[in-house]
């Protein structure tokens, strides 16, 4: 009965624990096999039943936010604000994390031998990666704009990494509902109002299983710990370039243009924090945080539903802290120095490559791939970092989930749709 009093994300941190401690200890006692066999499918379950939901979440929730927009010219206004915001966190990012590696200057501490074992390890895992890479490279200026819009948006629904397509797909149809007469578009939407309360009673039955798939999750998780001591400076590194963000970037933005306390802020999100930690997926996490934002920070559906998914596709704070702080470091492993114009380089290629970056876990490394490239550095390099790349990666998961929920509190704070007392407080109560 007490296990049952715990709230949801207390659950979860108690499974991503026992997930660690298992995970840490699996080899040593010979569970490794147990482990892929009997676990790890569970945290998989979990991770495809979030993503079952993506984007039928998306799609409803977006057209249902939008169509309860009065005009065009309120959502011109969040539009705008809001793509300015993400813009402008992701360049802050991006400087703090250069800021950082030029300062601490990680790359002096690995050992040629590390750096030589390494390259063979995973040179055929970079190889991979690096004809991804180049598949994205060799577009066209105007390539992201074409991906923008789907030639058949049933083709787009159906893989989750065209989230952008499916976006825009929401958007226009949004835009059309509120252009449209409301006597001919009543039925449609009322169709799509009760459609995205069903979709959100599927994410609460869903995250019911959370801390089960949170524990598999992690217990499946294989960590070399001597690599991580190697690699220990990096890491620090680039977790302080995100804590600067969570703790100082962040809280500054709040205070500037909200009146919410960062600490009611961090509680109120932290099951999204949490999930996203652990599957390491602002796509997969979306349905969390669109939750905690509306029940547990005050912000209204029309606002969560707009900015929330726009931001796990466009917005990707923590992932450019790792791009710049990683390109650094591979120069620096390697004995290069880098000129301020290929900084700034990095800079500006990490900011553009950030914008329709599939919102899954690894799709940070295969954009390191042409930042790196932009400024002349071998992406063979990349071994440097993979060995340590998947807790990192979950760390900067938290960091974009968190830059999207402070982006959509300044949006709803700005626009009067920002709740003193948010829905979850009310119930308390």
């Amino acid at each position: 009965m007490k296990f049952k009093r715990i709230p949801l994300y207390g659950k979860i941190l108690i499974g991503m624990a026992l997930g660690m401690i298992w995970g840490f200890s699996a080899e040593g006692l010979g569970l490794i096999e147990f482990t892929n066999n009997w676990i790890k499918p569970w945290g998989t379950i979990f991770i495809n039943g979030l993503k079952l939901i993506a984007i039928p979440l998306i799609i409803f929730s977006l057209i249902d936010g939008i169509s309860n927009l009065s005009d065009i010219s309120k959502l011109s206004r969040i539009g705008g604000r809001t793509i300015g915001l993400y813009l402008a966190t992701t360049v802050i990012a991006v400087t703090i994390g250069l800021v950082l590696v030029n300062v601490i200057k990680p790359g002096k501490f690995l050992s040629p031998e590390k750096r030589e074992e390494l390259s063979k390890a995973y040179a055929s895992d970079i190889g991979s990666r690096i004809s991804s890479a180049h598949d994205v490279k060799d577009d066209g200026p105007l390539q992201v704009l074409v991906d923008i819009v789907p030639e058949n948006v049933f083709g787009a629904m159906s893989n989750n990494s065209n989230m952008l397509q499916i976006i825009f797909f929401a958007m226009l149809f949004g835009v059309a509902m509120i252009l449209a007469k409301p006597d001919k578009i009543r039925p449609v939407k009322s169709f799509f109002d009760g459609a995205n309360e069903v979709i959100l009673k599927i994410v609460d039955m869903i995250m019911r299983f959370a801390p089960i798939g949170v524990f598999a999750l992690l217990a499946s998780l294989n960590i070399d710990t001597q690599l991580m001591k190697a690699l220990g400076v990096y890491s620090l590194n680039v977790v302080l370039g995100l804590a600067m963000m969570v703790f100082i970037t962040y809280p500054l933005i709040l205070k500037a243009f909200t009146n919410m306390p960062y600490a009611r802020f961090i509680k109120g999100i932290l099951p999204a924090q949490v999930l996203a930690f652990s599957t390491s997926s602002s796509a997969a996490t979306l349905p969390v945080t669109i939750d905690c934002a509306e029940k547990n920070l005050g912000i209204s559906e029309e606002v969560s539903s707009f900015v929330l998914p726009l931001g796990a596709t466009i917005n990707m704070d923590g992932t450019s802290i790792h791009q710049g702080v990683s390109a650094v470091f591979i120069a620096q492993a390697f004995g290069l120095d880098l000129t301020l114009g290929q900084q700034l380089t990095i800079l500006m290629t990490a900011v553009l490559s950030s914008i329709g970056a599939a919102a899954v876990p690894g799709a940070g490394i295969i954009m390191l791939i042409i930042v790196l490239e932009a400024v002349g550095l071998d992406p063979t390099g990349l071994a440097l970092i993979l060995a340590v790349d998947r807790p990192l990666d979950m760390l900067r998961t938290v960091v974009n989930i968190t830059g999207d929920s402070t982006v959509a509190s300044v949006i709803a704070g700005t626009e009067g749709e920002l709740m003193e007392t948010p829905p979850a407080e009310l119930d308390q109560a």
